[in-house]
């Protein structure tokens, strides 16, 4: 089985490129394919995967047509993991590579009747959230978009968006559909490494630095999270099987709440952790003074992934258990990710917006 992927170079990409690589060839849709693709067969070997089954097409997101050559041989599956990623995303950058590219994706699994596994995020389970913002229902129609962009920020807005409107493509023709929810990626399981690009390293960052001493929300709050392998096997086994669910929501529903979560990295940071914590109302109107999120490190857009909700993980669970994966266990994982932010990470910043 040939399969064509997107987003291969990040760092989800490059698990999933190693996980897919030991029984697959992959073909990589990449902007530079001459440069790029020595450098993600390097990194696919060093995580286990088969280099050489790795190939790569010239195609960019933000083209029409994704620039791709016409006679693009067809794939069984269509793995699209490519996005653009910042807080302070300009709407009009955001929807350019979030929506119009997921839909240009989309209709390239339509016409070559590929399976599509599309990467969304586990803020479409959160419903409070989306009424909050005016989503009601899969209607991309019935939304006031340009509202849902001014509340929640072009990267969260434009991710929303797209999922809601290849799920509507989906329901209007005959593409297979299979839409992965990844709750906020931790690090290896087993090694803790993290890409400085997460949220999860600003985090850290953050915490190491004694740029965090309140706890943003209350008790209830937590941030779930998902290991980056588990979540690279759970996409792989999603492209393969003949059997998934149309949606599965990659959450650890063990993940401890905020506190916890800070206790447990405070360990490994040789840190003291945060004792009291601060409204999410109060921070957020804190980080809308000017200068103060650059200095905190910490912007407005970010405090919508910490709450209190709880998910329905049932549906996911089942998958696994048919599959035979099992979750790593959280608070290992949230260790084993301090750990590598203190041995290997503490000098290279979290990226922070232009």
């Amino acid at each position: 089985m040939t399969l064509l992927i997107t987003g291969a170079t990040g760092f989800i990409g490059r698990h999933v490129c190693a996980q897919l690589t030991r029984s697959h060839d992959l073909c990589a849709v990449l902007r530079q394919p001459e440069s790029q693709l020595p450098i993600l067969r390097r990194q696919v070997n060093a995580l286990g995967g088969q280099g050489d089954r790795l190939h790569a097409v010239q195609g960019d997101l933000d083209l029409p047509g994704l620039g791709l050559p016409e006679d693009l041989p067809a794939s069984r599956v269509i793995i699209h993991l490519g996005a653009r990623f910042a807080w302070q995303l300009a709407p009009a950058t955001a929807h350019r590579t979030n929506v119009a590219g997921s839909l240009a994706v989309a209709e390239l699994a339509r016409r070559h009747h590929s399976r599509l596994v599309f990467i969304s995020g586990f803020m479409l389970e959160n419903q409070d959230h989306l009424l909050r913002l005016g989503i009601n229902d899969d209607n991309p129609e019935q939304v006031n978009w340009r509202r849902v962009y001014r509340r929640a920020g072009g990267y969260e807005a434009s991710k929303l968006e797209a999922a809601i409107r290849v799920r509507a493509l989906a329901a209007a023709s005959d593409l297979d559909l299979v839409e992965v929810q990844p709750a906020t990626v931790a690090g290896h399981s087993h090694t803790g490494a993290l890409d400085p690009s997460q949220p999860l390293f600003a985090l850290l960052d953050n915490l190491a630095r004694g740029r965090m001493a309140m706890i943003p929300g209350s008790p209830d709050h937590w941030l779930p999270l998902v290991a980056v392998d588990h979540l690279a096997s759970l996409i792989a086994v999603a492209a393969t099987s003949d059997n998934a669910p149309k949606r599965l929501l990659a959450l650890d529903p063990t993940t401890p709440n905020l506190q916890g979560m800070l206790a447990i990295a405070a360990d490994f940071l040789g840190r003291r952790a945060p004792q009291h914590h601060l409204p999410i109302p109060v921070l957020a109107a804190l980080l809308h003074l000017p200068g103060l999120p650059r200095l905190m490190n910490t912007w407005p857009e970010a405090l919508h992934f910490i709450q209190p909700t709880r998910f329905d993980t049932a549906s996911t669970d089942a998958f696994l258990r048919e599959q035979g994966l099992a979750r790593p266990p959280m608070e290992a994982v949230i260790a084993a990710s301090a750990r590598w932010y203190q041995q290997c990470g503490r000098n290279s910043p979290a990226p922070k917006p232009a």
